[in-house]
């Protein structure tokens, strides 16, 4: 099982959204005790019951072309989702009785209508079948809160209908009912699809809890805030401007604007002059200075941060510094290794006997062996690397960066003897992939997929005397 500090956040108390009694919305919303929530509302809601995102933006034009470019609306046809849902989570669904349940369970984030519709599995995004709408308008615009004492699992509550949820009150329109229901304005709506727990009860996404057990959520700073800024404009094309408008565009990971200085660093020396053959200690500061919660989050298992650092010489040679390690349990995974192997699950999956795994790190050109990864390993139930979450048996060792939080790592390095006087510039890059490269290149994900981004980088320099 994963070490103990691994799975803490999300087992005490105090992340426990405030007690609710059976079958009450968080929001002071009710709804009838029978209403299906979850995997219970399979097949209840057929799609005709929703309006299609078309119908809402002839009048609401900018919120339907924000929505357009953000992933809620390519959470389903989405090239890394799709194969991903097609190409592993169906295929392992049909050969394994414990994954059975992928098969509904990830439409009910991805493809929420589908699963209300019973829509399963739904047809691939090639059939243009109303599971492309993904996570919709009309989805949002009708959930009344969730059941349950922790928003996860798309527990939440969905009344189809003429009444539309709203975070603003005293909005009329000539289409439908406007309800203000705080709710929408609260984390946990947010919750409901951004927790996950998995059929060996880890959650194995959490970004929702990591935010209420951090300091942005201890504050009330809400997801939305981040994710869903306001700014001047009309909610409908016929009403009037408002200084404060909810964006629909839920900058993350996908949003290169998002990740540029998502974390910095600050790397130093430990001496200012050394001679050649010297041993010079530096010194990066690493810190998740913009998120709400943990970097990476959400799909944590595919994503990779790491710390790259370089010292060039007086006479431009470079020299690449790997990480001093520091020794606790599992750092194996947080020290990139150039011939690890992890992802074997991939293979039995796909029928590949004798399938030896992936490059556990990728084939980055930006990253070297003993580069530093900020990650948190997902282990299968033969204690293998998966990015399969719905295969996680266990974790190892959380080693990602908590909001508002540092982290130091030191690098040792013994200066050449045949070093130049001169300066030595040394500079620390902070990298990042939304999917590990060589599963990429392995299941023909697009490159954009990912290809890595740099989010932040920092140089000093120190001497070398003659």
């Amino acid at each position: 099982m994963s070490q103990p500090h691994s799975r803490r956040p999300f087992l005490v108390t105090g992340l426990a959204v405030a007690a609710l009694a059976a079958g009450l919305t968080v929001s002071g919303v009710f709804a009838e005790p029978s209403t299906p929530v979850g995997i219970e509302a399979l097949g209840t809601q057929p799609y005709e019951r929703y309006e299609q995102p078309a119908a809402c933006a002839s009048c609401h034009v900018e919120i339907a072309r924000q929505h357009e470019q953000a992933m809620m609306s390519q959470a389903y046809t989405h090239h890394w989702d799709e194969i991903e849902y097609f190409e592993l989570a169906l295929p392992h669904a049909e050969k394994v009785a414990k994954m059975a349940g992928v098969r509904a369970e990830c439409n009910g984030c991805h493809a929420p209508l589908a699963l209300l519709a019973g829509d399963i599995p739904p047809r691939p995004p090639s059939a243009r079948s109303r599971a492309n709408e993904s996570v919709s308008c009309d989805l949002c615009h009708t959930v009344v809160g969730f059941r349950g004492e922790v928003p996860v699992n798309f527990n939440w509550i969905t009344a189809p209908g003429k009444v539309k949820q709203g975070p603003r009150p005293g909005l009329v329109s000539p289409h439908h009912e406007t309800r203000e229901n705080p709710f929408l304005r609260s984390a946990e709506f947010c919750g409901t699809c951004h927790n996950e727990m998995d059929s060996w009860g880890l959650f194995v996404k959490s970004t929702h809890l990591e935010w209420k057990e951090g300091p942005h959520g201890r504050a009330g700073i809400v997801c939305q805030e981040c994710h869903m800024p306001p700014a001047p404009g009309r909610s409908a094309r016929m009403g009037t401007e408002l200084p404060d408008v909810r964006q629909h565009l839920f900058h993350g990971a996908h949003d290169p604007g998002k990740l540029a200085g998502v974390a910095e660093v600050r790397i130093h020396p430990e001496l200012r002059e050394a001679e050649p053959g010297d041993t010079v200690r530096l010194t990066a500061v690493v810190v998740n200075a913009k998120a709400g919660h943990k970097i990476p989050s959400g799909s944590a298992e595919e994503r990779l941060l790491w710390l790259h650092v370089e010292a060039t010489d007086a006479k431009g040679r470079t020299f690449h510094l790997p990480v001093d390690p520091k020794g606790f349990p599992g750092e194996a995974y947080t020290i990139a290794s150039a011939t690890a192997l992890a992802y074997q699950d991939i293979g039995e999956i796909r029928g590949l006997p004798e399938f030896p795994g992936l490059k556990r790190d990728g084939t980055y050109a930006e990253m070297a062996e003993g580069d530093r990864i900020f990650r948190l390993p997902y282990l299968d139930p033969e204690g293998r690397m998966t990015v399969a979450q719905w295969n996680t048996a266990a974790f190892s060792t959380d080693y990602r960066l908590a909001p508002l939080s540092a982290v130091a790592e030191t690098f040792t390095w013994k200066v050449p003897a045949d070093a130049p006087p001169g300066p030595v510039t040394v500079t620390a890059n902070l990298h990042y992939s939304r999917l590990v490269s060589s599963v990429g290149e392995f299941l023909k994900v697009p490159a954009e997929e990912w290809e890595p981004v740099r989010i932040n980088t920092h140089t000093t320099t120190f001497e070398v005397l003659d």
